[in-house]
């Protein structure tokens, strides 16, 4: 009988204890917040539909894109999904980049609560882009640490005329520090060269797209605003390369990544260092792509 009476004891213990369990998972679960999504939206609309999301909330919670992203950060895995070489490496040809779902219906967003987005605000202020031209690197610190590392593209060496410059420039990607002052959500093409605006884009396969939506960002180096900009390229083949007409190139899916790292006032460092370590620690000696240390003999 002592035994049966201990079982029951027990028993009811465990029931207790497992109710105070649930009662306190329901408890931690209903002060976070979730915006539940339901309809599929695709990246023709993903910022519009983020910034209705954002008018929502209570202007006391100074919610952002970029702090609603990350904290959700699946959703910067979901767009990074959409580089169309990831796509076809899955065997996918994606002739409409903007038609991708990338919130589906039935899916949720959480709000930050004040906390993360005391958090976030102050990783935020931390972090640096960091862009070494000769060593093809665009690199992330928040502080000190290094958080992510993506292979870029540069400007040329060498001088052209662009018609949207209407003058010579020279293409060298410009060096200095400054921040990120814009972005470009939705960004017009236009051929530098002769000012004439286009829709597609021949990828490395030589098969032919509608150029994708992806967000460019504008920065000011050495208190000037350039127009030089970071930005995806649609021919990853050229990562590695001095190319561009000055910009900043990276591959369609780092550059989800860069961007909700990178909220307006970040810090940019743009340097032209020939003398590097690499992951091991030995010194390294860049090839000297602009011939600087040429022209500094010369002087």
């Amino acid at each position: 009988m002592k035994n049966i009476v201990l079982a029951f004891i027990v028993l009811i213990s465990t029931l207790c204890a497992s109710a105070q369990n649930t009662e306190t998972d329901t408890t931690e679960k209903s002060t976070q917040k979730w915006i539940s999504i339901n309809r599929d939206i695709t990246i023709a609309e993903y910022f519009e539909y983020l910034d209705s999301v954002i008018d929502l909330q209570s202007p006391d919670m100074l919610l952002t894109e970029h702090l609603l992203i990350r904290a959700n950060p699946r959703i910067i895995d979901s767009l990074a999904n959409t580089d169309y070489y990831l796509q076809i490496a899955k065997d996918r040809f994606v002739f409409d980049q903007k038609a991708s779902v990338v919130l589906h219906k039935g899916d949720s967003l959480r709000l930050p609560d004040p906390g993360n987005i005391k958090t976030l605000s102050q990783t935020f202020q931390i972090t640096l882009i960091d862009i070494n031209i000769p060593e093809f690197k665009l690199r992330i610190y928040e502080d000190s640490v290094l958080i992510h590392t993506y292979p870029i593209r540069v400007g040329r060496n060498e001088k052209k005329f662009l018609a949207v410059n209407n003058r010579v420039t020279n293409l060298q990607t410009i060096t200095g520090d400054g921040y990120i002052v814009r972005y470009e959500k939705d960004p017009v093409f236009i051929n530098p060269v002769d000012g004439k605006r286009f829709y597609l884009t021949k990828r490395d396969d030589n098969r032919t797209t509608l150029m994708p939506r992806i967000p460019w960002i504008e920065t000011k180096i050495n208190g000037i605003h350039n127009g030089q900009m970071i930005h995806p390229t649609t021919n990853p083949v050229t990562l590695g390369l001095a190319y561009s007409n000055g910009c900043i190139g990276t591959n369609e899916s780092d550059m989800w990544h860069i961007y909700y790292y990178a909220p307006i006032g970040t810090k940019v460092r743009i340097r032209y260092d020939l003398n590097v370590v690499d992951t091991l620690g030995v010194p390294i000696l860049l090839k000297d792509i602009y011939l600087r240390a040429l022209e500094t003999n010369k002087k």
